[in-house]
């Protein structure tokens, strides 16, 4: 009994020990079992951290690598230059065979009356290249040239003489006309039939009206915007700023931009902020008569540029001691812009075909009726 008290109490004292021991493991095991889940749970944290850290730096170095590329895409873009002599004299080729048969069907050439008063030399030598180009595409010139000193009456009767000649189909009364004369009251007396300048009140009117076609458009202006169809530049629905308000350009070419659905802003000597404007701009019309005004920092990147100005600025180390350039820095504008115009060889081409070309529209209209 003794043995089996003894040994059931030992036994039990055994148990006791052993429910202890068994507690005691269960406790470190449990211990052990958290430290592992928080050891786990921290390298887990730890490669979640690592893997976004490593998230960041790819990101990092894509971004970096794509300004780059494209500061070396920048760096390397060169504008598509607009050859105006070129799309000129294909357009002189064009008048050409239109002339050729308009005289093989009636026996009749178109006929363009150049008037010059006086002799200074810039007019003499714009009138020379005008009637150059005429013989070149078979138009007849007919040349007038009248003393300084021509009373206004006596120019205006001849161009009554002019607008009656059924073998004329455009007058040119080359400007400036000397200080005596008044050149809108000639200007105005040019039947709008003949009106190959376009600049007849009646033709800018028509112009400015929604619906309404004027008989002949203004060389320079319907030269900028040939130029733009020609090079694949699209007009409708474009925002268009045009720098400059003249009447010979400004106006008259931001009409036309009108209708071609266009949204034009013209910006002009009194314009608050012009550099905001033009950088919004996809098309570009400069005429404001101011030497490299425009900045490659104003022009939106891919933007079409027509560049109108002539501007004569000193150079040393041409033997004339000066050059010519537009409106626009060509340099800069060339690493911006998709499309620009140099100068000379741009738009100056252009204004005489577009001369030709109206000359013949009015030759069209008159033969063979």
């Amino acid at each position: 009994m003794i043995t089996l008290d003894f040994a059931g109490k030992e036994i039990g004292r055994n148990r006791e020990v052993d429910w202890s021991e068994k507690k005691r493991t269960t406790t470190v095991w449990s211990e052990k079992k958290r430290r592992g889940l928080r050891s786990t749970s921290v390298n887990h944290n730890h490669s979640l951290l690592s893997d976004q850290n490593n998230s960041s730096k790819l990101l990092r170095s894509n971004l970096i690598l794509a300004v780059v590329v494209a500061m070396a895409l920048h760096v390397d873009h060169k504008a598509t230059i607009i050859d105006g002599k070129a799309i000129a004299q294909t357009i002189r080729s064009e008048i050409a065979s239109e002339v050729s048969t308009l005289i093989e069907k009636y026996g009749k050439a178109p006929g363009l009356a150049v008037v010059i008063v006086g002799h200074r030399k810039d007019s003499q030598s714009y009138v020379s290249m005008k009637r150059k180009a005429c013989c070149e595409v078979g138009i007849k010139s007919i040349d007038i040239d009248l003393p300084e000193q021509v009373p206004e009456a006596e120019l205006i009767a001849k161009v009554h003489e002019l607008n009656a000649d059924p073998n004329v189909h455009g007058i040119l009364v080359q400007l400036p006309l000397p200080k005596h004369i008044n050149e809108e009251k000639v200007l105005t007396e040019i039947s709008i039939d003949k009106d190959v300048d376009g600049f007849h009140p009646l033709n800018i009117g028509k112009l400015a009206m929604k619906g309404r076609e004027p008989l002949f458009l203004p060389c320079t202006p319907k030269g900028c915007i040939e130029l733009l169809k020609r090079s694949g530049i699209s007009i409708k629905g474009k925002r268009a700023v045009v720098v400059g308000r003249s009447n010979i350009v400004g106006l008259p070419v931001s009409l036309l931009l009108l209708k071609e659905d266009a949204t034009v802003t013209v910006v002009h000597s009194r314009t608050e902020d012009p550099e905001s404007m033009i950088r919004e701009a996809d098309i570009v019309i400069a005429a404001a008569g101011q030497p490299m005004m425009i900045k490659g920092s104003w022009i939106k990147s891919g933007a079409a540029v027509i560049d109108v100005g002539t501007n004569a600025v000193d150079d040393a180390s041409r033997k004339s001691g000066y050059r010519l350039v537009g409106d626009v820095d060509f340099d800069q504008a060339c690493k911006v812009a998709g499309w620009v115009t140099p100068v000379p060889g741009g738009v100056g081409p252009m204004t005489v075909a577009m001369l030709l070309k109206n000359t013949l529209d009015g030759a069209k209209r008159v033969i063979g009726q």
